[in-house]
């Protein structure tokens, strides 16, 4: 029995082994099963390229079309949707800088002023509370965190009539007081918590080393975090420039004197300025507004990038 046994195995041919990897799958099917694999890859990737660059275009066609009649005359700016203007013409840049009571020049020079105050108070203040929650022991440090997170979720609109009233009563209405001076005092959370994270990813060893050296908290802080944060500070930096730079509603309740307007409230003002719209001013100087924040993204988006990747914010 078990001569005829092993007899019949031998004479019995093994069953193939079936394929298991894609490899395997791709080599065992003839030419033509293979080139349709690749084709339909193919057909995946290009469809998938051209859903993408369909979507792209989509976000980047309204900014388009604002260049694109910045230099068209108002009465083609809504007759001619298109993107090629039939009759190209700069007057609209002309019109645009000396249709208001001031330059634009004006405008923009207001803008600067807010924005470096705005600048200046964040990087102070923001990094000074976050050294505080990173690195020193406090009673309820635990609590004052948690408070100081839940006002990110606090909207301006529950404050705003408070601080008008508060900012009122010691004279500061229409100036530049009520937007700076509280990015003195570390009211924008979203910062403050962005350089926390930032600061615990620093080795505290550093700390201890400087401690033996004789340094305190003041030394630590400006010879060895600051340095270090380099990327967080550009990251913090670069937020509120684009943001301060965009605001329309804070800088609509504070500033009233149009000597005092910004950026925003003075291209509003040219659908009001004449008693009709001046669409083609208003598009020539939202494309020169926009100039400053594309150069700031420009050289400062590999701050940003590396200020986000670091700090657990992803």
């Amino acid at each position: 029995m078990t001569d005829r046994a092993s007899a019949s195995e031998v004479l019995t041919p093994a069953e193939p082994r079936r394929p298991e990897t894609l490899t395997e799958i791709a080599d065992s099917m003839p030419d033509g099963g293979r080139q349709r694999g690749e084709w339909g890859g193919r057909a995946r990737s290009t469809i998938k390229h051209i859903l993408l660059i369909a979507a792209g275009f989509a976000m980047v066609y309204p900014l388009l079309w604002m260049v694109a009649s910045s230099f068209k005359p108002d009465a083609l700016i809504f007759r001619e949707p298109g993107l090629i203007p039939s009759q190209p013409t700069a007057e609209n840049y002309g019109r645009g800088w000396t249709a208001l009571l001031n330059p634009f020049s004006h405008y923009l020079m207001n803008s600067f002023i807010l924005v470096a105050g705005s600048v200046i108070g964040n990087l102070v203040s923001t990094s000074l509370a976050a050294y505080a929650f990173a690195r020193l022991n406090f009673r309820l440090r635990g609590l004052w965190f948690g408070i100081m997170l839940m006002s990110i979720m606090l909207p301006i609109h529950v404050i705003i009539v408070p601080q008008y009233v508060l900012f009122s009563e010691i004279g500061w209405i229409n100036t530049f007081w009520p937007l700076i001076v509280p990015k003195l005092l570390a009211t924008d959370a979203f910062f403050v918590f962005l350089m926390v994270q930032f600061f615990r990813g620093i080795p505290k060893e550093l700390d201890e080393a400087a401690r033996i050296d004789g340094a305190g908290h003041i030394r630590i802080f400006f010879q060895i975090m600051l340095p270090l944060s380099l990327p967080a500070l550009a990251t913090t930096a670069i937020f509120t420039f684009i943001w301060t730079w965009n605001d329309f509603f804070g800088q609509l309740i504070f500033l009233t004197d149009p000597a005092m307007y910004t950026v925003p409230i003075a291209l509003r003002t040219f659908l009001d300025s004449t008693g009709e719209s001046s669409w083609g001013p208003m598009f020539a100087m939202s494309v020169i507004s926009l100039l400053p924040l594309f150069l700031v993204f420009l050289f400062g988006q590999r701050y940003l990038v590396k200020g986000i990747a670091t700090t657990g914010i992803k």
